[in-house]
């Protein structure tokens, strides 16, 4: 037995060493402006939190959960916007820069002519991108804390679900990217982000949209991932935290073998 299982551990330590390494290369490249777009990247949920959340709320007032819990409405959008943060943070490493590395950079060309496989390649760029969003995830959990939009208990839950968001939204991205042809596809990405924005909960609930498109909201990505960090920062949702979990779960290991194959596919043609 031990024999059989021992090969199969050495080969798993291997390859999150060399899925580690893919990693540490976008750390050890890292240029001072490259601080200015994570900056960039964190502000613009705080802006939207202040002049929608904070400005827009006031004239909204008082806003009623589904369980009949009377909020803010800056604390009803703050975990939206937290979703949408994490998405952001994913997606901008896991399309854009996995895309120049692979097609104009050749990069990966060079990973592959070492033991490094498609698979840890794509690995090792989920977690750069991960490091990526969880930074933006705790700087505006600590926002959170500190309007008072959530409790501190909570927040420290609503990372790890945070870090979840982003490894969906990380390997949809890479495997999306996998697809694109030219830099011109990048404006299609960004209508479709958009429109996820602002149409997933984020700024309304669910139920107050027709029941089509409510039906059409409820299975994206993004309302999923709203409606499992509104769960967790406000202490509301039950069990159905379980289905956003099982859900992006479910993507990230669609997604993560999607992008190893496309990965391998073209690398190798």
């Amino acid at each position: 037995m031990v024999a059989l299982v021992l090969p199969r551990l050495l080969d798993a330590r291997a390859a999150a060493r060399r899925s580690s390494a893919v990693a540490w290369r976008n750390i050890d490249t890292l240029g001072t402006a490259y601080w200015l777009v994570l900056v960039s990247g964190f502000l613009e949920p705080v802006f939207y939190l202040f002049s929608i959340g904070v400005g827009v709320g006031a004239l909204v007032g008082d806003f009623t959960l589904p369980d009949g819990r009377v909020v803010s409405y800056a604390t009803f959008v703050a975990p939206a916007l937290l979703a949408s943060s994490a998405m952001t943070g994913a997606l901008a490493e896991t399309t854009f820069n996995f895309f120049g590395k692979m097609k104009y950079q050749k990069l990966y060309d060079g990973v592959i002519a070492t033991p490094v496989q498609p698979f840890e390649i794509a690995l090792g760029e989920l977690a750069w991108a991960m490091l990526r969003g969880s930074l933006y995830s705790a700087a505006f959990l600590v926002v959170m804390v500190a309007m008072d939009l959530t409790t501190v208990p909570r927040a420290a839950t609503a990372l790890p679900a945070a870090l979840l968001v982003g490894f969906a939204f990380g390997a949809l991205g890479m495997t999306i990217a996998t697809f694109m042809r030219s830099w011109q596809d990048f404006d299609l990405l960004g209508s479709a982000q958009f429109t996820l924005f602002l149409f997933s909960g984020t700024f309304v609930p669910a139920q107050a949209y027709p029941d089509l498109l409510r039906w059409l909201v409820e299975v994206t990505p993004l309302y999923r991932a709203v409606h499992l960090l509104r769960g967790v920062a406000l202490g509301a949702g039950g069990g159905g935290w379980l289905v956003d979990v099982f859900y992006l779960v479910g993507l990230t290991v669609l997604c993560l073998v999607v992008a190893s194959r496309r990965t391998s596919r073209l690398l190798y043609r």
